[in-house]
Order: C-alpha cells, then structure tokens, then sequence
C-alpha cells in the first residue's frame, strides 16, 4: 500500500486512516466481490490515530484484549493477532484476554489486517498521503480538493476525519512557547519535559492518566499539579460477577429517573459482592438507545450536569494505571485541584496559571509548563478541519445536536444545512456523537465501519 499517482478517479475513497477509516477500508475490501478502485486519504501512518498513535508500553487500552475485536463475526480476533505474534509470550490465550495491553499493539494490528485484505480482495487500495481540503458535489459524483496533489474524482465516500483535541481553555494559551505548553496527545514532547519541572495539566480524564503515567515512567521528580472543574479522576476497572439486573426499563425512564435507577442497581449489586463497574457494562450495549431515548431537554440537562460524572465511571482505566495515580497522590507529587481556569501567562521561563477554585478563590500556580490534556473537541466549528470548515461554509454540513459533532441521518448519511440526506458521503465516528453520543469506541467504530462499507458497495453496484 503505497502512495500512487491520483490524477485518475475512483470508485469510492476513506477520509481518514486511523482506526474508523482502517476499519471502513477493510470491510470494502473484504466485501468487494468485482474490481474496485478505493482511495484511502491520510496525512500520517495508518491505524495511528490519537488513540493508537504512541510507541510507548505504559499506555495501555482502557478495555481487556477480548473486547478489542475489529469484527463483529470475529470477537476474537485481536487476541487471536496478539497469540499470533507471540506479543506477551510469559501469558497464556485466557490471561492475555484479561489483559489490558499497550495500545500500540492495535495500530499494529489494523495495519496487519489491512494488508491481509487487500491482498485476497478483487478491489484494489492506493494510499493517498495527503489531506483533503474540500469536497465538492459533481455531474459525475463528488470531487476531493487535496492539500498537494491534483483533485480525486469518487463516486462514493466515507467521512472519518478522527478526533481533534480541545483547546487550551485559557486566555494568554496562544502566546506561551513550544515548551510552556505541551499537548497531551504529543506523546514525546510530555516525555521530554524535564524531570525536575513543575508541571500544571489542565483536564483530569483520559488524556492526564496518559501524561501521568508518562512522567511516572521517565521518572519524573517535579510537583505535578493537576486541574479541572470537577477534579474528577477516571476510576478503575475491576474483575468480578457480571450484574443480572435487565436494563431495558432504563429506556422509558427520563434521566433523572434513570440516574436514581443506576444507584439503587449498584448498591443493590455492591451489597451481593458484585463490582459497581458490572452495574455499567451491562447498560454498555444501549449506549446510543439510552441517549436517543431522552428528550432534548434530558439531553441538555446530561451536558449541564451529569456527562463528567458519567464520563469517569464509563471511560474507566486499568487497575495498574488507576494505582499509578493513586500512588502519586499517596506521596504528595500529584495534586489534584477543583477549579475552572482563567488565564496563563509566561513567566521568565514559566508559566503563571490562574484560576478559581470551587468557592471561586483565585488559585495560582507557578509551574515551568502546562500540559493540555482537555480531551476531544466536540464542536466541529472549532475543529479547525479545512474539509469541515469548507463543507460548512457551503450548507453542505451542519453541526449536531447541541452543536457536537455534525449531523447525520440514522443510518450515517451526511445531512446537509436543510437536513436532506446526502447517501454518497457516509460519516463514521467521532462526528456522529451529538446523534449517538457512543461513537468513540471500537464496539461502535465496527458497526459503523461495516454499515457504512455495505452500503456505499451497494450503492456503487447494487
């Protein structure tokens, strides 16, 4: 798979080459049963989105081997990858699907399986490295404006452009330099900072467990002062009884009903020994349903008030990461604060960070550095996506629900500004979640991969 002259056209292209847009293209090609061209457009390494993107063993997946699966008919099939490579040889088949395993692995894994399927499938697949910029809608189907090379004709496509990460939530965040402030998803850049700094991470979720357990394994000496409104930490996973209770009535119930319900089931679970965590993966399946059962109003009130209490008992991390944390806080070197910032600004070297704590005190802090860990940006108007903007700008997209994401129609379809569905242009991940809200995670990212190939091939040859 390499990059290929693109002057010519194509049967249908990827937007995207981490994990939703590696999913989207194996399905194509696996179910391609007469010659098709695919373009799959990507700046950078295939299967390394966000997520996937670091070569460093202390970030682990936040889900056991066994749940990994890129297929929906294959539930073993990364562990089957990882036996294959003899990736943690000391573990057997059962305790290798228990573990929570480097993340990097998966990146691995997707290429691996990318390559196996386009060498059986009568399709052919060009990598395109490069970045699209623009979409337009032609006679002949859809033209795809490109950053360096000629535009690419498609007569189908599929939107799966990854996550971008929030801002600095900050006045004075533009003027600090490439060392006072480093982004949470820059993996070596958090390595690098030097073990004797202080350090101020804004955001407690997945991104500072990242950080943390980075500095942790380069050994790092300095005050780790962590901060956000809620100073909520993401909370472990735990090995224990599956919960038995039937979830379904939760869908008739409106959310406060729903919160009071979760409760009693987890004390109820909690008294006979059972794990709280079990309580929430047996509601796991009905992600989406739980969310597009509520009303608007439901749905804003979530936002307001509920999502980081939510997002810390559902996005939880393995045991030994949660246990680094606790460890750090235990000596004193990690120092959680409740507060909303205000404003940094750079000082001699450092970096003065300001903001208020809960009674709104102001709280200062003076660190050498500031890592940005605020987590996904759902507001696809600060994206900052040339593609997004320019379909945007055209009516040709329109934000979400609540402005998260963009909108799309139940079965993935892009909607346009006056809500007609455009069936060419099928969007995966991340920007549907204002529609489903679980769209993130590789559950969900398989289904939507294999939806959206069934139907862009049937559409092409019916």
């Amino acid at each position: 798979m390499t990059a290929t002259d693109n002057r010519r056209g194509f049967d249908l292209a990827i937007i995207g080459g981490g994990a939703a847009g590696v999913l989207t293209a194996i399905q194509l090609l696996r179910n391609a049963d007469q010659p098709l061209r695919i373009a799959l457009i990507e700046p950078h390494p295939l299967g390394q989105g966000v997520a996937y993107a670091t070569r460093y063993p202390e970030h682990l997946l936040n889900v056991p081997t066994a749940k990994m699966s890129g297929f929906i008919d294959q539930p073993d099939d990364f562990l089957d990858y990882l036996m294959q490579q003899a990736a943690y040889p000391a573990l057997d088949r059962a305790t290798l699907a228990r573990t929570y395993v480097s993340r990097g692995h998966y990146a691995g894994y997707l290429q691996r399986r990318l390559q196996q399927a386009q060498d059986a499938s009568a399709a052919q697949l060009q990598v395109l490295q490069d970045r699209v910029l623009a979409l337009e809608k032609t006679a002949d189907g859809l033209q795809l404006g490109l950053q360096h090379g000629a535009p690419v004709q498609v007569k189908g496509l599929a939107l799966a452009t990854g996550n971008v990460l929030r801002p600095l939530p900050a006045r004075g965040a533009g003027a600090l330099s490439a060392r006072q402030r480093v982004e949470a998803w820059d993996f070596d850049a958090v390595r690098a900072i030097a073990s004797e700094a202080d350090i101020c991470i804004v955001g407690t979720g997945l991104s500072m467990a990242d950080s943390v357990v980075s500095l942790a394994d380069t050994r790092h000496r300095g005050a780790v002062h962590v901060i956000s409104r809620h100073a909520l930490l993401p909370l472990p996973h735990a090995e224990g009884p599956a919960a038995d209770y039937d979830p379904q009535p939760l869908l008739a119930m409106d959310l406060r009903q729903r919160m009071r319900a979760l409760r009693r089931h987890a004390a109820a679970a909690q008294a006979r020994g059972i794990p709280w965590q079990s309580v929430m993966d047996r509601i796991r399946p009905l992600g989406q349903a739980l969310w597009q059962s509520l009303s608007a109003a439901d749905q804003r009130r979530f936002l307001r008030h509920v999502v980081r209490y939510w997002d810390v008992h559902r996005h939880r991390i393995a045991a030994p990461v949660h246990a680094q944390l606790q460890r750090m806080i235990q000596r004193g070197q990690l120092q959680v604060h409740r507060g909303r910032l205000e404003s940094v600004a750079g000082e001699g070297a450092g970096v003065q960070v300001a903001a208020l704590d809960a009674q709104r005190r102001p709280l200062r802090l003076n660190v050498h550095c500031v890592i940005n860990a605020t987590g996904v940006e759902m507001r696809v108007q600060a994206m900052h996506n040339p593609l997004l903007q320019q379909m945007l700008g055209s009516g040709q997209v329109c934000s979400g629900p609540h402005g998260i994401g963009i909108d799309t129609a139940a079965d993935g379809s892009l909607l346009d500004a006056h809500g007609i569905a455009e069936p060419r242009v099928r969007v995966i991940g991340s920007l549907r979640i204002g529609r489903l809200w679980e769209s993130l995670a590789i559950p969900e990212l398989r289904v939507q991969a294999q939806q959206a190939a069934w139907a862009l091939l049937e559409q092409r040859y019916g």
